[in-house]
């Protein structure tokens, strides 16, 4: 599956992250990447019928919100998680 990103300020945020946390980020954007909706925990989460979360641990957690499209995963929006809910 194609991997789009639909706003710039998603590759600002990842670009902005520790370089260890770049390269865990691009990984596990890969494996989404091969694996599309086969992808499981603890790499994604459904968070409703059409969202998806990727979750990517570390020093942070960071959550980049992504939704599938045709042949497509559109990456939506990504944050650094510090509580239990969803910004």
């Amino acid at each position: 599956m194609e991997i789009r990103i639909l706003d710039a300020s998603l590759e600002r945020f990842i670009e902005s992250l520790e370089k260890p946390m770049i390269a865990k980020v691009l990984r596990t954007i890969d494996l989404l990447e091969k694996f599309g909706p086969k992808l499981e925990p603890p790499h994604t989460k459904k968070i409703s019928t059409h969202l998806f979360e990727l979750r990517i641990s570390g020093k942070q957690e960071i959550r980049i919100f992504y939704s599938f499209h045709k042949s497509q995963i559109l990456l939506l929006h990504g944050f650094v998680k510090k509580s239990q809910k969803i910004p």
